[in-house]
């Protein structure tokens, strides 16, 4: 079918396949192409939270640890790198 999208060639190598036949056991009703899109799917929505739960871990523990340079040394280092 004619699309402007773009399109992706998989393998079903064992582990693929193996992959997509866990994803018809928990949709029976869908084709091996309709399991490996929602197991897509499911797989970027939990990279996405995996993703929100980092971020929120550095940004909570960012600035905690103590400055371990001298003073002088500290203003060196921010000299040699832009801003």
């Amino acid at each position: 079918m004619p699309t402007t999208l773009l399109r992706h060639s998989i393998t079903e190598t064992p582990d693929i396949a193996e992959a997509i036949d866990t994803a018809e056991a928990l949709w029976p009703d869908t084709s091996r192409a309709d399991a490996l899109r929602r197991l897509i799917a499911k797989g970027a929505e939990a990279a996405r939270l995996d993703l929100a739960t980092r971020r929120a871990a550095i940004d909570k523990w960012a600035g905690s640890l103590p400055d371990v340079y001298l003073d002088k040394d500290a203003q060196a280092m921010k000299d040699e790198w832009p801003a």
